[in-house]
């Protein structure tokens, strides 16, 4: 157990609201660490896969996880501009895991199982979920140890939030326990009062899960995701990385919390 890596997933039932920028930035800093990383997209619409500029092979990327050989899958990931940084791509195809294989015994736990194949490997894994609860979804559930919510802060992105607070419990239920939940707000614009209400309401309402560190609204994103690097690897892109940066370091001393209280 201890070759593990240790596993979080990005994931929200609503999209938009930065889930890929906020798997890339937190994939791109462990990297920048050192750690080596594997950043898997779970979602067809492959923007984190566009985002790195990394295309599936002709296995199909993640499809192979579902539809093909369980160790066919470590063929088709590709190395990133970034070292340490690599990627798992997404394809059109997992759209319809659900229809051709919902009812496969075993099935939402393929990702768990191909984790635990790498033999040490990797010592992180980022999954990029789809913004719809699924079989790419409940695998990436099944297998984290923290799942990352990032929240646009604007009041059509709470009721996302609801949904995925609905689905942790049931997904809670059925495995016995889930990993730790964290909210994160992101696109915030202090200028607009949307924007403000909304990260109050986040405050009061998910006090136990909001992280500290908010993301900010910072066009320069968009530029880093155009030239395919991390926000931190972007100058222009300063303030959010410093944010990212934070919300890393919450992230991880809440995993060192969470391992001395389990060794307690």
């Amino acid at each position: 157990m201890s070759n593990l890596p240790h596993t979080w997933a990005i994931a929200n039932q609503k999209g938009g609201v930065g889930k890929t920028t906020t798997a890339v930035a937190l994939g791109g800093l462990l990297a920048r660490q050192g750690e080596r990383t594997l950043l898997v997209d779970m979602d067809p619409h492959a923007s984190m896969s566009a985002y790195l500029q990394c295309e599936a092979g002709p296995a199909g990327g993640s499809w192979a996880l579902f539809a093909k050989d369980r160790q066919v899958w470590q063929t088709e990931v590709c190395q990133t501009a970034i070292e340490h940084l690599e990627l798992l791509p997404a394809v059109s195809a997992l759209a319809t895991v659900d229809r051709q294989f919902g009812s496969v015994p075993g099935m939402g736990r393929r990702l768990a199982e191909a984790l635990q194949s790498l033999g040490g490997r990797y010592q992180r894994v980022i999954v990029d979920c789809p913004p719809t609860l699924g079989v790419p979804m409940v695998n990436a559930l099944a297998a984290c140890e923290r799942v990352v919510s990032p929240t646009q802060t604007e009041f059509m992105a709470l009721r996302g939030l609801q949904h995925m607070q609905a689905t942790l419990a049931k997904i809670s239920h059925s495995l016995g326990g889930i990993s730790a939940w964290h909210v994160v707000a992101t696109l915030y614009d202090p200028r607009t009062h949307a924007s403000t209400v909304c990260l109050q309401t986040l405050r009061e309402q998910y006090a136990e899960h909001l992280a500290n560190s908010v993301i900010p609204m910072d066009t320069q994103l968009r530029e880093a995701s155009h030239a395919g690097v991390p926000p931190h690897a972007w100058p222009g892109a300063r303030r959010a990385a410093r944010a990212y940066d934070n919300l890393l370091d919450e992230l991880l001393a809440a995993e060192t919390q969470s391992q001395s209280e389990g060794a307690a």
